[in-house]
């Protein structure tokens, strides 16, 4: 594993508004920033905060993100493009369970072997503007600035590809990531994981950066959404979930966590266009009623919630 640079309150009630538990995060945390500048006096001790990145900091799969880019420059078929639609589909209506996340981890290591590393860095630093940054939530960009402002290194840990995480990363003028790195051998990826980003893996290189960094992680922050992040918000004295999943919430509530919904911009999710996939009307409609699907599927359980 290797880090590169570049690059409220809560309570049994849910919040009424996201913009009043936003606020009040806010307040939250400048106050805990001038008790560390306080303390400072006495010895100075150095602070993160970590953000977990899909759903948390974007409201988009960045693992998906780039399949319409990646076929219309000739790296997949046409089925493949609609194969990641789907994923990424299932993934904003309900989300990857570990199981899940395991499996679309080794699609994507499958679909990229053999792949030429500069040619997919060209081709997503060119998509970026107009298919990750616009979904890249205002809560989240404003909280990270407000983490620098205060002498916070800031890290972004993903499950995603490191090449991907870090362009997202410069965006946002964050300049640490920790994220799941592909091996390369001439060039080209090889198809084979050295570090998977995810679930206790990102505990560990939290631990790892804290003791690297001399980061102080009883004072340092952690955001995610997702259960299998649970492990990576225990290691922080400052636990945050944001947009959380059921399971997440669950814990959140059990365990006192700080809660905060984030919604500028929505989550962003595109059906495949016959047109632009150059498919036919029946197989765009069973991709229609896949999506439909699932949200029947997902009112159904909040139903029975």
């Amino acid at each position: 594993m290797q880090t590169k640079p570049l690059r409220a309150n809560l309570s049994s009630h849910v919040f009424h508004s996201s913009h009043y538990a936003h606020n009040l995060h806010s307040v939250r945390l400048t106050k805990m920033i001038h008790q560390e500048e306080h303390s400072a006096v006495i010895g100075p001790r150095r602070v993160a905060a970590f953000f977990d990145l899909d759903k948390t900091v974007i409201a988009t799969s960045s693992a998906h993100a780039f399949g319409k880019e990646f076929m219309h420059n000739g790296l997949i078929s046409t089925a493949e493009a609609i194969e990641l639609s789907m994923s990424k589909a299932t993934y904003m209506f309900s989300g990857h369970n570990s199981t899940q996340m395991d499996s679309s981890r080794d699609q994507l290591a499958t679909m990229v072997t053999g792949w030429d590393v500069e040619q997919v860095r060209a081709i997503a630093s060119d998509a970026l503007h107009h298919v990750v940054t616009p979904t890249i939530y205002a809560e989240a960009r404003e909280l990270i600035e407000k983490h620098r402002a205060a002498g916070h290194e800031v890290i972004i840990i993903s499950a995603s590809a490191t090449m991907l995480v870090e362009l997202i990363a410069e965006e946002l003028g964050v300049d640490q990531v920790v994220a799941t790195e592909m091996e390369t051998s001439e060039g080209k990826f090889t198809g084979e994981i050295s570090f998977y980003c995810k679930g206790p893996a990102k505990a560990e290189a939290m631990r790892r950066l804290a003791e690297e960094n001399h980061y102080d992680l009883d004072a340092s922050y952690a955001y995610s959404d997702s259960a299998t992040d649970i492990p990576m918000l225990e290691v922080v004295g400052n636990p945050t979930a944001v947009n959380p999943d059921r399971q997440m919430k669950k814990k959140s509530l059990e365990n006192g966590w700080e809660i905060l919904s984030f919604r500028n911009p929505v989550p962003l999710f595109q059906a495949p266009s016959a047109r632009e996939l150059t498919i036919g009307s029946s197989l765009f409609a069973g991709v229609a009623a896949a999506v439909g699907g699932l949200l029947w599927a997902r009112r159904a359980r909040r139903g029975t919630a």
